[in-house]
């Protein structure tokens, strides 16, 4: 596969509409999503969302959503030789007027997908734009939605990374401080304190992500939070001794695509929430329990209603979990999925407004500003429209609405949307919700039977506003 255009801005030289082969024939294509850069290949379908091999991108139904970010197929563009994407390469710099040799810039903190979505959409708005990206991480691109099921996909942890951190700064025309941490933040002086220097900027943005919120009865060293490649990678070798006994806190979208990913490598799952069933924030109560009968055949075991009180090392190795009932029980491994909070820090030194609640950093929901016109910040640590947003699909458009913010150049649409796509990636039965998930409505059974479930959500007019799909494996395949 070409990695070259994997992270090219949407509209950069590409022309989007379905494609005939190159040479007339009968040769497979790529395209690429917008959004979170998973490659669809017409040679190897998407079997669990419903696409034999050999689909072609012309044949997908306008259904279909991305396997895992949960975009539709108007979401795709095809993959091109690296040559049609117009980028900046540091070989060759831009020439600079004198005005822009002096210009700072614009510094951003964070080397994930959301720091690297707003450096490539800021090189597409100004080719010239001074940028720097410092990055606590070794800043490589990769989908972070891969990690919650590269068992399922059979991806090893080192064949996760699409693009090594030297080449997107390369292919960017940026310039890459990767393995530093940010200090601090002056907003008067404008700089940035890191352990790579001072450095100074024009404008900031703030891509620094989230990471799991860790329960009080836990100290750091008792649990896994996997929200990086790092950690990801640290937990396969730590399960690599072989079957283990693992304890998951927390039943929501990550914990419940962990659950089943690590079941499916003989791994004994313990599934606990605080709800009485799993993924009780986001599906109904008749789809928790479709999800928890395809489990069925796999080693997960659900404990709804419970809270861990205590965790204490076991004699025989391990850890000694004990429940607020009084039950207790022993596990290798615990892994903490209970949603997701920006360090605040940052955002306190730089004197921008903080949503304790919300765990971001409160932006406006069309340029992505925080309370500081200069200071900006997308993606997992971000709040608009009071709440967060910790899905892949929206920052995009986040990346795309602070380029032309800073520039001036392009249209700033509204990031905030309550219709996100969601695809639940929980292989025993995959699960994808469209529509509008928030403020009143009520679901009701569409359709129930060997080929899944459908349900739909109503308002008070009787107006669909949602519709859920959840096809077991065996029978998600469509005639080609």
């Amino acid at each position: 596969m070409n990695t070259g255009a994997r992270d090219a801005p949407a509209g950069a030289g590409i022309d989007d509409r379905p494609q005939p082969a190159a040479d007339g024939g009968d040769t497979f294509r790529q395209f690429i999503c917008r959004a979170c850069g998973y490659v669809y290949d017409e040679a190897t379908g998407d079997p669990d969302g419903g696409l034999p091999p050999g689909t072609r991108y012309a044949d997908i139904p306008d259904d279909w959503a991305c396997p895992l970010c949960g975009v539709t197929k108007a979401d795709f563009e095809p993959v091109q030789p690296t040559t049609a994407v117009r980028t900046v390469s540091t070989a060759a710099p831009v020439a600079r007027s004198d005005r822009r040799r002096h210009d700072p810039g614009v510094v951003i903190v964070g080397g994930g997908h959301a720091g690297w979505q707003v450096a490539q959409a800021l090189r597409a708005a100004d080719p010239a734009l001074p940028i720097t990206l410092v990055s606590a991480c070794s800043a490589d691109g990769y989908p972070k939605p891969v990690l919650s099921v590269a068992i399922a996909r059979a991806i090893e942890p080192d064949a996760i990374v699409r693009e090594p951190a030297a080449e997107l700064a390369r292919r960017c025309g940026i310039r890459l401080l990767a393995d530093a941490h940010v200090i601090r933040v002056d907003p008067v002086a404008h700089t940035v304190r890191s352990t790579r220097g001072t450095l100074r900027w024009r404008r900031l943005v703030f891509a620094h992500g989230a990471k799991p919120r860790l329960p009080a009865a836990f100290a750091p060293n008792q649990a896994w939070r996997i929200n990086d490649l790092v950690s990801y990678r640290r937990l396969r070798v730590a399960l690599a001794r072989g079957p283990q006994q693992v304890l998951i806190v927390g039943a929501g979208l990550i914990g419940s695509e962990l659950a089943n990913d690590l079941a499916l490598d003989g791994h004994s799952i313990r599934l606990l929430d605080l709800a009485s069933r799993p993924l009780a924030a986001l599906l109904p109560a008749v789809a928790s329990q479709h999800l928890l009968d395809a489990w069925s055949s796999l080693p997960i075991r659900f404990i709804g209603d419970a809270e861990v009180m205590s965790v204490d090392s076991a004699p025989a190795g391990g850890h000694t979990v004990r429940l607020a009932d009084g039950r207790t029980f022993t596990v290798d491994q615990i892994i903490v999925a209970t949603g997701l909070a920006a360090d605040d820090r940052l955002a306190r030194s730089a004197g921008v407004v903080f949503d304790d609640r919300q765990g971001g950093i409160v932006v406006d929901a069309r340029t992505m500003r925080t309370s500081d016109r200069d200071v900006f910040a997308l993606g997992d640590c971000a709040v608009a429209g009071g709440r967060a947003s910790r899905f892949i699909e929206p920052i995009t458009r986040q990346a795309r609405a602070i380029a032309a913010a800073i520039t001036g150049n392009g249209a700033d649409d509204d990031t905030v949307t309550p219709e996100v796509p969601i695809r639940i990636k929980t292989t025993a039965l995959p699960i994808s919700l469209h529509g509008r998930l928030d403020g009143d409505g009520n679901w009701r059974v569409d359709g129930d039977g060997a080929d899944g479930l459908r349900m739909v959500r109503v308002d008070h007019d009787g107006a669909i506003i949602a519709t859920l799909e959840a096809r077991p494996p065996a029978t998600s395949a469509r005639a080609a």
